[in-house]
C-alpha cells in the first residue's frame, strides 16, 4: 500500500482508536553513522570514516536498485525537525504509534546494519552498535517499542555471543537475520544461531532483503527496482524451503520462525508443492517426521505486510483460512512507501474474535506479550 492519496483524520491522542494494534515490522533510522559513535570502539569509528561498509554485493557502494522515492520511504516521513523518515521517535510517535493506538511496536533495524559486511569483524562490531542504539535511544524512552537482536549471521560463533549478551532482555523479544544469506540457511552453519535464539527462547525474524554475495536471480541481477521487491517473496519461498528440507524444525525443538516484509499469500501453494514431492521423495530426507506443511502451521509466523491484494479482495481470506488467523502478524513496514494502514488492510467483513488476533493477540503471543 503505497502513500495516502487523500487526507487523513487529524492526529488521535494515544489510545484513542477502538482497537489496540501491535505493529511488527517497524524501521528505525539512524540519522548518519555518527550516530553510533557511543556504541563503537575508536577502532571502528576510524574505519567506517575511512571505508565505509561494503556489503557482500556486486556494487562497490549504494544499493543495488535505486528506489523510487528517497530512502523508499513515504513523502509524509520526513520529520519536520530534519533528519531522515524513521530517525525522529517523537515523529514516529506522532505519525504512527498514537494514530494507530499502537500498544507493540517491534523494531527491524535493517539496512546499513552490519549483517551483510565483506568484513565480517567489522560487521559484528556495527551490529553490536545497532543493538546498542536501539536500547538507550529507543526501547528505552518508548515503552511501547521493543527490539530485534541484530545479529552477524553468517558468523555463527559471533551471532550467538550477540544473543547470549542479550538474552532476557525485556527490551528485545527476537533475533533478526536477512532473507538472502550466503548459504541455503537450513544449512548447518547456521544451527547454532537457532539454537541459541531458541534457548533464549527469542523468535527468530527473518526480514526480506540483504545480500548473500549473489544476484536476487537464479539468472543474474535483474534490470528493475520491481524485480528486487517481488524477489522479497521469493528470497522468503527458498529460505523456508530450507529450513523445512534441511529440518531444522525438527533438530531444534521449540523453534520458532517469523517471515517479515514478504507477503503469506504464497505459503499454501508452496506448502502443497512440498508436501507433494516429499511424499515422493520422502526417503532422501528421513529426518523428516511429518509433512512440510505441518512444520509450516505450527513453527512458523509471518507479517502481513506487504498485504495482498487481490481484485476480488475476499479471496485473501482463503489464504489466511489455510495458514491460519492466529499466525499472521499485522505490519505497517513505516516509514517505506508501501506502508500498510492498519485502516484499510481488511476492507472485509472479519469476525472480532479473528480481527483483534490478526492486528494484536497474535504477536503478544508469539513475543510473551512483553
Amino acid at each position: 500500500m503505497n502513500v495516502q492519496v487523500s487526507p487523513r483524520l487529524p492526529v488521535l491522542p494515544a489510545g484513542s482508536s477502538k482497537l489496540a494494534t501491535a505493529d511488527c515490522d517497524i524501521h528505525p533510522q539512524r540519522n548518519s553513522d555518527k550516530d553510533l559513535h557511543p556504541y563503537l570502539s575508536t577502532r571502528w569509528i576510524e574505519h567506517m570514516a575511512m571505508f565505509g561498509s561494503r556489503p557482500r554485493q556486486a556494487y562497490q557502494a549504494g544499493p543495488a536498485y535505486p528506489k523510487g522515492q528517497p530512502n523508499a520511504a513515504r513523502r509524509d516521513a520526513w520529520p519536520p525537525e530534519g533528519g531522515r523518515p524513521g530517525g525522529s521517535l517523537a515523529f514516529m510517535r506522532q505519525q504512527l504509534l498514537d494514530p494507530n493506538n499502537t500498544v507493540l511496536g517491534i523494531l527491524n533495524a535493517t539496512g546499513d546494519n552490519g549483517q551483510s559486511f565483506q568484513n565480517r569483524e567489522f560487521g559484528a562490531a556495527v551490529c553490536h552498535a545497532m543493538n546498542e542504539w536501539q536500547l538507550h535511544e529507543w526501547l528505552v524512552p518508548e515503552p511501547r517499542l521493543r527490539g530485534s537482536i541484530v545479529v552477524p549471521y553468517e558468523d555463527a560463533d559471533a551471532a550467538v555471543a550477540e544473543i547470549e549478551r542479550y538474552a532476557g532482555n525485556p527490551h528485545f523479544v527476537q533475533v533478526l537475520m536477512l532473507s538472502r544469506t550466503s548459504e541455503p540457511p537450513g544449512q548447518k552453519r547456521y544451527w547454532k544461531v537457532y539454537e541459541a535464539a531458541t534457548a533464549a527462547r527469542l523468535p527468530v525474524g527473518v526480514h526480506a532483503f540483504g545480500f548473500g554475495g549473489y544476484p536476487a536471480s537464479g539468472a543474474g541481477w535483474p534490470s528493475y527496482y520491481i524485480e528486487d521487491m517481488v524477489g522479497h517473496a521469493q528470497s522468503s519461498q527458498a529460505f523456508l524451503t530450507s529450513m523445512v528440507v534441511e529440518g531444522v524444525f525438527e533438530r531444534v525443538p521449540g523453534f520458532r520462525l517469523a517471515l517479515i516484509e514478504a507477503g503469506f499469500a504464497w505459503v499454501p501453494s508452496l506448502a502443497w508443492r512440498l508436501d507433494k514431492l516429499w511424499r515422493r521423495l520422502k526417503v532422501e530426507t528421513p529426518h523428516l517426521r511429518q509433512a512440510p506443511s505441518e512444520y509450516i502451521r505450527q513453527q512458523v509466523w509471518l507479517t502481513t505486510q506487504p498485504m495482498e491484494e487481490p481484485a476480488h479482495r475476499a479471496h485473501v481470506l482463503d489464504a489466511i483460512e489455510w495458514i491460519g488467523w492466529n499466525r499472521l502478524l499485522f505490519a505497517t513496514d513505516y516509514p517505506h512507501w508501501d506502508y500498510d494502514d492498519p485502516t484499510h488492510v481488511l476492507p472485509m467483513p472479519v469476525a472480532d474474535d479473528k480481527r483483534k488476533g490478526f492486528f494484536l493477540e497474535n504477536a503478544l503471543g508469539l513475543y510473551g506479550g512483553q
